[in-house]
Formats: structure tokens, sequence, C-alpha cells
């Protein structure tokens, strides 16, 4: 897809409207497979609790301080991290999909007036 065009909208466009009976319209457009960040975020973040846990339960600590205060103070801190790395990963994932894009030509199908299903499950004009 081209920077101006969201996922729902490709081939959508209010002011150039196909009448019936126009020929189909053929348009260049970009395809890519970009990374969802939201799951890396959480991806990072539960990786930085597991590291806080080992962090913090594997080596011995001060006698003054309670384990579980510790994890807690880890946690913040890895977590974040985490969830920073995470960004950074799906950022660089997102550059190398930009470079692997795609070009194809779609071609508008007019609506069929009838609505009847064709045998592909699509419509037939």
């Amino acid at each position: 897809m081209s920077s101006h065009e969201t996922p729902g909208t490709a081939g959508s466009d209010p002011q150039r409207g196909t009448a019936p009976g126009n020929s189909p319209q053929r348009r260049e457009i970009t395809v890519r497979r970009a990374p969802k960040y939201v799951p890396f975020l959480i991806l990072g973040g539960l990786v930085g609790i597991g590291v806080a846990a080992v962090l913090a339960y594997a080596f011995p600590g001060d006698a003054s301080y309670d384990t579980s205060s510790v994890f807690g103070f880890f946690m913040v801190l890895c977590a974040a991290g985490g969830a920073i790395l995470g960004a950074v990963v799906a950022l660089v994932l997102d550059r190398l999909s930009v470079r692997r894009a795609q070009r194809a030509v779609v071609e508008s199908v007019p609506e069929s007036a009838d609505g009847e299903p064709d045998g592909d499950g699509g419509y037939r004009a």
C-alpha cells in the first residue's frame, strides 16, 4: 500500500466512483508485510519480567532486602527495558519489510446489479 492508503480503503476512491458500464480501473499498489507493534511490546515486557525473576531469585542478595521487593524493583526496570527492545525489533522488521515490498496491479470489479453469486464465492455482473 502506498503511504496515503489505509488497509481498509485500498481501491476505494470517493471522488472516482465506478459507474455501471464503465471499464474496470487498474491501479498499482505496494504490498508488504508489516509487523504489529503491540505483540512485540508485550513479548518484550514478558521477557523482561523473566529476566527480573532470574536476577532476583537466582543470585544471593542482601539480607536486609526482601526477595519479593527486589523482584518488584527489577521487574519494573526489566519490563520497561524489554518493551523498548521489543519496539526496536519491531521497527527494524518494519524497515526490512519496506525494502521487500512488492508492486502489484489491481483491477476494480464492478458490482453486479442482481447480486447473484458465481461458483467461486464472488458475484457475477
